[in-house]
């Protein structure tokens, strides 16, 4: 049974001296408690104590990480099951699997494809982290060829899906440098494959079907000295791997059990491209740390990496862009004047209609603390006197030589505020963005 706070805090040595970085040991134990904090923060804790403290000290989902420098992958070290609870910290990494039966020109022209799976949204780049690389039917040094060729092609972090513990250790001899995920170690192998996986320092993926048998094997697994593990409960339903992979975190959050406190990997089965985003969508959202697809085409990868920015992305701090006047192209004192909120998903997609109009305007973003403008109305963040503040901090009166400024159809009601206050004359534009490039070209024919 985890501690509390008060069990933790009888254990620490009450000196308050404050070099963990709280107040109090008191404060401190309540955040070890949640799984905030580590124990080493604290400095004057004794031998008996850590020992006391190991488990609640630790993460209920153990960090692990793969790939190098900018390129690396950080998943687990989860603590809530709900993100509206506090949270999620680290993005489910996405993959594509790449067989071995891939060769020569082929080869080359799929990895080229999948390095340029990157977009912008929202003012930050999303793209693919993982390729995994999967073993059919060659002979350990024909994958160790193939792996080579991958890592020379591309910088992504590595999956390697091996059939033995000698394919295991030609493959990594290539790629160590990497730090790669291995796969797999089941009932069979485990004792092969972790030697292995310990012999060059990479994490190692535990594979079961079936729950009790898969923390009985990470148990082994963990006395052979492997501390970064991932899970895997092969290829089942839909429905079923929604249910192991819920059961897994609940397990590991809400009952503290140590053998499945993991991230888990899952391979999509989907043959058809509209059910293949959907299923890994569930799985990004219910609660796999690496999902790795087959489809590697931009209209299928697109929404799943869109779909893990907005899990991943703090429900209580919406993304904001700077409030301030854009330029949008190339702006001249006749310019259109634009109106919308700091909400990032809301300024983008004005400013991106604002670009296909190809009529040069400035947009200024008021400050709503990230709300949309519907939300900034109706929380009175989206007011006229803000506006007019918005406008006078932003300068626009020294850029443009006209007096009109155009706000969104939905807050038309703050057009009469805000020309009685402002002295600007006020257009009342269209309700959705994308009627921006036929509204602004109608003003200027």
């Amino acid at each position: 049974m985890a501690l509390s706070g008060l069990d933790i805090y009888k254990l620490l040595p009450k000196t308050n001296c404050k070099q963990c970085g709280f107040p109090t040991c008191l404060a401190f134990a309540m955040q070890l408690a949640g799984k905030k904090v580590l124990l080493d923060k604290c400095p004057a804790v004794s031998d008996e104590a850590k020992a006391a403290l190991e488990g609640a000290s630790q993460p209920p989902i153990k960090l692990v990480s793969l790939g190098q420098q900018d390129r690396k992958v950080e998943i687990g070290n989860e603590t809530v099951l709900f993100r509206h609870e506090e949270t999620f910290y680290h993005p489910t990494g996405i993959g594509i699997l790449l067989e071995d039966s891939l060769k020569g020109e082929q080869l080359s022209e799929r990895i080229s494809r999948i390095n340029d799976l990157n977009f912008e949204r929202v003012g930050k780049r999303i793209g693919i982290d993982i390729v995994a690389l999967k073993q059919t039917s060659s002979t350990p040094l024909e994958f160790s060829n193939f792996v080579k060729e991958v890592k020379d092609k591309t910088e992504l972090a590595m999956v390697l899906v091996v059939r033995d513990g000698e394919s295991a250790n030609e493959a990594l001899s290539q790629c160590k440098d990497r730090r790669p995920l291995l796969c797999y170690a089941n009932s069979k192998n485990y004792e092969d494959m972790a030697a292995v996986a310990k012999s060059f320092n990479v994490p190692l993926c535990v594979f079961s079907e079936k729950l009790d048998e898969l923390a009985e094997l990470t148990e082994k697994v963990k006395s052979l000295g492997i501390g970064d593990i991932v899970l895997d409960t092969g290829t089942k339903p839909i429905v079923k791997k929604l249910y192991e992979l819920t059961q897994i975190r609940r397990l590991a959050i809400k009952k503290n059990f140590r053998p499945l406190g993991f991230p888990v990997i899952t391979f999509t089965q989907a043959s058809d491209f509209y059910l293949e985003v959907l299923e890994a969508a569930t799985y990004i959202d219910k609660y796999s740390s690496i999902v790795i697809l087959k489809n590697f085409n931009p209209e299928c990868i697109l929404p799943v990496l869109t779909n893990r920015q907005d899990i991943f992305t703090d429900p209580q701090r919406p993304t904001q862009v700077e409030p301030k006047a854009y330029e949008i192209g190339s702006v001249n004192a006749n310019s259109p004047v634009l109106i919308t909120t700091n909400f990032s998903i809301t300024y983008f997609t004005v400013q991106s209609e604002v670009e296909s109009s190809r009529v040069a305007s400035y947009i200024i973003s008021v400050d709503t603390e990230g709300m949309s403008v519907l939300t900034a109305w109706a929380a009175e963040k989206l007011t006229a006197d803000k506006v007019i503040s918005a406008v006078k901090s932003s300068n626009i009166e020294s850029k443009v030589s006209h007096r009109r400024m155009i706000i969104p159809g939905y807050v038309a009601v703050l057009s009469g505020k805000l020309q009685d206050e402002s002295g600007w004359e006020i257009i009342v534009g269209p309700k959705e963005a994308a009627g921006i490039p036929a509204f602004l070209k109608s003003l200027s024919s």
